[in-house]
């Protein structure tokens, strides 16, 4: 089984933890992406809606057991077949989460200039770290897909 290991600088991640799991717990009761579902499909969306929740809580879990006392004590996480698709589901629904509400004062076209330059510097103090942890994320994104392909079955089970 690959596993990749990542080596993050825990003065740099630790500060925004504290937000992100603030957001994680909101998505504890949140879907990410409300359902659209008719009024005549209630009971469907309500059993599905708590099928989805019950997912997202989990991923978030997941995403969350990387930093353990690992990383606390060394810097890294760890990221294999068994979380990497819970984890990419986890940072997907926190980014949706921080869009919608933490980066909504921030237009489309300027929150694609500060992705693509990093300068955080019009923004003020509090979106500043939002900015940093929707970056985080998509960061955190962007290795597993680098180095783990989720989808891929591995040939050697």
């Amino acid at each position: 089984m690959k596993r990749v290991e990542v080596r993050l600088s825990i003065q740099a991640v630790a500060p925004l933890l504290d937000l992100i799991k603030a957001v994680a717990d909101e998505l504890r009761a949140t879907l990410a992406v409300p359902l659209a579902l008719s009024e005549a499909d209630a009971e469907l969306a309500e059993v599905w809606s708590e099928d989805l929740l019950e997912s997202q809580r989990d991923d978030c879990d997941r995403l969350f057991s990387l930093f353990d006392q690992e990383f606390f004590s060394e810097g890294v996480v760890a990221f294999d077949r068994d979380n990497a698709e819970p984890v990419l589901r986890a940072c997907a629904a926190l980014r949706l989460r921080f869009r919608a509400t933490r980066l909504a004062e921030i237009p489309d076209d300027t929150l694609e200039a500060l992705e693509a330059s990093s300068t955080m510097g019009e923004l003020n103090a509090e979106a500043q770290k939002a900015f940093a942890c929707f970056m985080f994320l998509d960061e955190l994104q962007k290795i597993i897909l680098k180095y783990l392909d989720p989808m891929a079955v591995e040939e050697d089970e």
